[in-house]
């Protein structure tokens, strides 16, 4: 039916900048945290910038459009068991990727947060580090490094689902999360609202980006007091 040949509107455009900004951020924090050094800089700036993005989207998935909140594709083991029967038909995130949304933005976030409390032992530590004592800056390190491998593990999932899909299911989910767009899938018929020119969307977008600044902000550690330099002990040489 020719209805079914025609792309239908999945991803809004804050939603795709959302997507692509993070795989950026991710990329420059994992190359700067391994050349070490003064690129330990960058690496604090990438974790903040991935901390922003999150509790942005976390915040669109109660007020963005249809597709980007979370109760559209959020869903009980039933519907993710008839999803693995063929039974499921709809657009947007399917209710097995769902989870995968959800231990990304979980695992993320978690690793943004820890990483403003890490110490190196060295020189480098994190924007909120002097909040907490000694002993609680090497645990919440030792956090922060024990929960790599299991981000690469998920992205690494998450990158092989994308190629299953192409391969097997011959269906190219890159190409939506470029244009916005994606084929009618068959068997669909509700399909999403555009919801993306309006004044609505426009105020909704900049209150969430607001509300991630700020938390970004808080975040960066700039509001603590520097400490007060050590007074030298009379009668020593400086």
């Amino acid at each position: 039916m020719a209805h079914e040949n025609r792309d239908i509107p999945v991803w809004d455009p804050a939603l795709r900048l959302f997507h692509w900004s993070l795989v950026a951020c991710v990329v420059g924090a994992v190359v700067s945290v391994k050349i070490g050094g003064n690129a330990m800089r960058w690496h604090q700036g990438f974790g903040l910038a991935v901390l922003g993005l999150i509790v942005w989207r976390l915040q669109w998935g109660f007020v963005g459009p249809q597709t980007a909140r979370f109760c559209t594709f959020v869903r009980g083991p039933r519907e993710i068991l008839a999803y693995l029967r063929g039974q499921w038909h709809g657009v947007g995130h399917n209710p097995l990727g769902a989870l995968s949304v959800l231990a990304l933005l979980g695992l993320f976030g978690l690793q943004a947060l820890l990483g403003l409390f890490t110490y190196d032992e060295i020189s480098f530590r994190g924007p909120l580090a002097p909040l907490i004592d000694g002993d609680w800056q090497l645990r919440l390190t030792g956090w922060h490094r024990a929960l790599e491998p299991l981000l690469w593990l998920i992205v690494l999932l998450h990158v092989g689902a994308i190629v299953f899909y192409a391969v097997v299911k011959k269906e190219d989910l890159v190409r939506p999360m470029v244009t916005g767009y994606r084929r009618l899938p068959p068997g669909v018929q509700d399909v999403p609202r555009v919801e993306w020119g309006n004044k609505t969307y426009a105020l909704r977008l900049a209150l969430t980006v607001a509300v991630a600044l700020a938390v970004v902000y808080l975040a960066s550690g700039v509001w603590i007091p520097a400490p007060a330099p050590v007074a030298p002990t009379p009668g020593m040489d400086w």
